[in-house]
């Protein structure tokens, strides 16, 4: 691979999609006390190195001096005192994840989402609140990275993807009891309010999410299906917080609506276009400068480790990725490891002038594994210093019908050149202020948004369309 950037697509293992596992829905009468006992303190101030590898640092020095700042805060009045650390990473996904060994990660999505700093340092509170409480073990770091891989997850039957997906299976497998959640919320409840927050504000942000679920119509967001959501969430957090005010007396809580708004200002907002983006069934690639078609109808999902196509209904799977490797041989060696196939016979061709190499073979089965075994084949391209390939799975018995849709994207990989896409760049956040009292709807259109734009950003500024701004009140507005 060229050095080029954290956007380029970068060597790794092979981390197709799989369904993240449901919670365990136990619920106690009320959260347990946080298990506070240590062997050592907590060592997470540094960010691990494999988060940072698969999503990369947001770069706002600003920004990341402000999370530190109330962490370290929130840390300071914890049941679990350590040498936290807390870091923004650059992935549009709406989620927040915190290791076992003392880190919070904060992605850029979910930082656009928040309204205030009461909704921000709610969920800091609820993630310090998994620490704190000891819910995960250290071995199970990697569990919560794949958590977050997976974003949109059911895309793929877990019966399709056989022994391919068992490495990753096994980091899948973290999923925090409704217990654990719950206790987390009161956590989260007790340390935003010990700090001087009002915590009846992040129960306005689970509806926040809820409604970007509703408004898209996919999946639910990360944030929520990584952290089991019930129907009565708003409202258990909303009496906690009740409860916790009511214990301080009449002492003023803080809110801070303004000034963190005023922190994001400029933040990029969504898929940023530089790192790959779809546009009518063509994924295009500006920093690396390719192209190829998505099969018709198929879903898609980008990262910056691959990018991953599946057939609606999960029956075959096609990603593309970066391997590593001086030759397109030693590469396909590689990639064969990687996903657990003995390769047939290996063939040289050239795609659209560049060299490559195909081979496909069978998954052995395992005795530990139920799944289904998949054919696998591989189509490898050498461009320029990098190589790329192309995996296609499908169970054996279906793979004849889905070959020719692997094939067709494969032989659409071809140079980027239309400078249109080559020039795309990232939206980004913009805080505007309302000239006089108007409805937040009014205020978006004199704003240039698009009327079918309206009601996204009225759920990223939580609210609804026909709430009144008053003068001078600010608010979000997408844009360049």
């Amino acid at each position: 691979m060229t050095a080029l950037s954290r956007r380029a697509l970068r060597p790794a293992a092979l981390l197709l999609l799989l369904p993240l596992a449901s919670a365990t829905p136990s619920e106690p009468s009320k959260p347990a006390a946080p298990r506070t006992t240590l062997a050592r303190p907590l060592q997470g101030a540094k960010p691990d190195p494999q988060v940072i590898a698969q999503f990369g640092l947001y770069n706002s020095p600003k920004l990341q001096a402000y999370i530190t700042q109330q962490g370290k805060r929130m840390t300071a009045i914890s049941d679990r005192p350590g040498d936290y650390g807390f870091t923004i990473v650059d992935s549009p996904v709406i989620n927040a994840f915190a290791t076992p060994d003392g880190h919070v990660y904060f992605t850029r999505g979910i930082m656009a989402y928040f309204n205030d700093e009461a909704q921000f340092t709610g969920v800091l509170g609820h993630e310090l609140g998994h620490i704190t409480a000891q819910h995960g073990k250290k071995q199970q770091r990697n569990s919560i990275l794949s958590s977050i891989l997976v974003g949109v997850a059911q895309m793929a039957s877990p019966n399709l993807l056989g022994r391919v997906a068992a490495p990753v299976a096994q980091l899948a497998s973290l999923k925090y009891s409704r217990g654990d959640e719950n206790e987390a919320d009161a956590l989260g409840v007790k340390y935003s309010t010990k700090v001087g927050y009002d915590a009846s504000h992040m129960a306005s942000f689970f509806q926040t999410l809820e409604r970007t679920e509703q408004q898209s119509g996919s999946s639910v967001p990360t944030f929520l299906s990584t952290h089991p959501n019930s129907a009565d969430r708003y409202e258990r957090v909303k009496q906690l917080a009740a409860q916790a005010q009511q214990s301080l007396g009449k002492r003023t809580l803080t809110v801070n609506r303004d000034s963190y708004l005023r922190s994001i200002e400029g933040l990029t907002f969504g898929d940023d276009p530089r790192q790959g983006f779809v546009e009518n069934s063509v994924f295009y690639h500006p920093d690396l400068k390719f192209r190829f078609p998505i099969p018709s109808g198929w879903k898609s999902q980008n990262s910056p480790e691959q990018f991953q196509m599946a057939e609606p209904n999960g029956k075959a799977l096609l990603a593309f990725l970066g391997v590593p490797g001086n030759s397109l041989d030693e590469a396909a060696q590689t990639l064969a490891k990687q996903i657990g196939i003995t390769p047939g016979n290996a063939q040289r061709t050239t795609i659209n002038g560049f060299p490559a190499l195909v081979f496909e073979g069978d998954q052995q089965a395992s005795q530990d594994q139920q799944a289904t075994p998949a054919h696998v084949q591989s189509f490898l391209i050498q461009d320029g210093k990098s190589i790329f390939a192309f995996v296609g799975l499908a169970t054996a018995a279906t793979f004849g019908t889905y070959a020719p849709q692997f094939a067709n994207t494969v032989k659409g990989y071809q140079r980027l050149t239309e400078a249109s896409k080559l020039n795309r760049q990232p939206e980004h956040i913009h805080i505007k202020q309302a000239r006089s009292a108007t409805t937040l709807s009014q205020a978006l259109s004199a704003n240039g948004v698009p009327s079918k734009r309206l009601e996204e950003e009225a759920i990223l500024n939580g609210m609804q369309l026909s709430d009144r701004l008053t003068a001078g009140q600010l608010f979000k507005v997408i844009g360049q």
